[in-house]
């Protein structure tokens, strides 16, 4: 399994952004995939997550209503919608996969939102 993230960069505060996260090696369907951040000096967070199992979808409680997470199956891309963006959004984003227990990582997306 690997997975490329893309889509960072600096934004205004109140602005958008969309990462996306190219899979390959596996099909995305059979994936429990998700989103996490890392700001620096600080630990790396959940962001937002889907569940293989039923589709169910998670998200830490300071960007509900902001983000979005979703997916191309057809594409084997993961997305992130990202809107409404604040300087405390501002980490590098990293997208992952499970798949038997296992942990992938993409290499990571800055997002930059200035004041």
């Amino acid at each position: 399994v690997q997975l490329q993230a893309s889509g960072g960069g600096l934004v205004p505060a109140g602005g958008s952004l969309t990462l996306s996260c190219a899979l390959s090696g596996f099909t995305l369907e059979a994936l429990s995939v998700g989103w996490f951040r890392q700001a620096p000096g600080k630990e790396r967070e959940g962001v937002s997550c889907i569940s293989k199992s039923d589709d169910s979808k998670y998200y830490r409680d300071d960007v509900k209503g902001r983000f979005t997470i979703f997916r191309d199956n057809t594409k084997k891309i993961l997305y992130l919608q990202m809107t409404r963006l604040n300087p405390e959004d501002t980490a590098v984003y990293y997208c992952n996969a499970v798949l038997y227990g296992d942990l992938y990582w993409g290499q990571g997306t800055q997002v930059t939102v200035s004041s």
